[in-house]
């Protein structure tokens, strides 16, 4: 018992709850209000209410309930207890804010994407806290089972599916804007998942590699690390340098390399977090620093 009630096991019903608000007060104040549309349980729930006025509080408790009920086996234990906190803190967290102030721009686009801004931080609230939302997480994860589709991709189809028939009822304008609402609230669940530090990760093929590499060292004091490679066809050995930079010494290194060697092959990719020296510190589980 003791293994469940610490800090950590605060924090975590802190974020989930706290999530759980926010999105509830969202879909009433900003989704609801402007008659947008939404993806998961969320989305069949304000389709019966546009259709048949069934209150989105009840219908999410149930189809929630319902789906945890034959997919719980999916899910990790610790997070099927956050998963079922989330299940019935939704639906009473939707009942409490209906009658609550509500956010109707002039111009719509604004409130699609200030509902995707902040549904994606609530959610990513949740996830953050080690739960769900239950709903369509399950049927993605039993799609990921028994059909070998990836989570990410199930979901996606599955608010296609969903979207789809509410675009008939919320019209083909406000449909577009739900889309759009997903598609911001997918990548503000990504920015609070993957790191707060994205980077430029940079690889080098040049003859020059040891004057690049001291240059971008003395002007830039990132670390560089040097690769041992060989070209496929021509069997010649070739030093790579490998190094991480922010985005804005990105342009810098790129003026370096040209300096040197303008016939130079260069191969940038983004990195969504780095953990180390010069960036970021390793954490334990709970989010503590940890130290060497």
């Amino acid at each position: 018992m003791d293994n469940y009630l610490n800090k950590d096991t605060l924090k975590s019903f802190v974020l989930v709850t706290l999530g759980c608000f926010l999105f509830s007060y969202i879909i009433n104040a900003i989704v609801i209000a402007n008659h947008f549309g939404e993806g998961g349980i969320t989305g069949v729930s304000l389709l019966g209410y546009y259709t048949l006025q069934i209150d989105p509080a009840l219908s999410n408790l149930i189809l929630n309930g319902f789906l945890l009920s034959i997919g719980y086996r999916y899910l990790e234990k610790k997070t099927m207890i956050y998963t079922i906190v989330a299940v019935f803190e939704l639906p009473l967290f939707i009942k409490l804010t209906q009658e609550w102030p509500v956010f109707v721009p002039e111009n719509l686009v604004v409130a699609g994407v200030a509902a995707g801004v902040l549904v994606g931080v609530a959610l990513g609230l949740v996830i953050l806290g080690k739960g769900t939302t239950a709903g369509t997480d399950i049927i993605a994860m039993m799609m990921h089972k028994y059909l070998g589709w990836s989570v990410s991709s199930s979901l996606l189809m599955i608010d296609f599916i969903i979207v789809t028939p509410l675009a008939f009822v919320i019209g083909f304008e406000k449909a577009v804007l739900t889309l759009i609402m997903l598609f911001v609230a997918s990548k503000v669940i990504n920015f609070i998942l993957e790191g707060f530090n994205p980077r430029k990760a940079i690889m080098i093929i040049s003859d020059k590699y040891n004057e690049i590499g001291q240059r971008i060292q003395t002007d830039l004091d990132r670390g560089i690390t040097v690769l041992d490679g060989h070209g496929f066809y021509s069997k010649e050995k070739r030093q790579v340098l490998y190094v991480v930079v922010s985005r804005q010494q990105l342009m810098p290194v790129q003026r370096i390399v040209h300096e040197y060697d303008s016939e130079a092959f260069v191969i940038i990719t983004d990195v969504n977090q780095v953990i180390g020296e010069g960036f970021t510190f390793y954490l334990d589980d709970n989010g503590n620093k940890l130290h060497h």
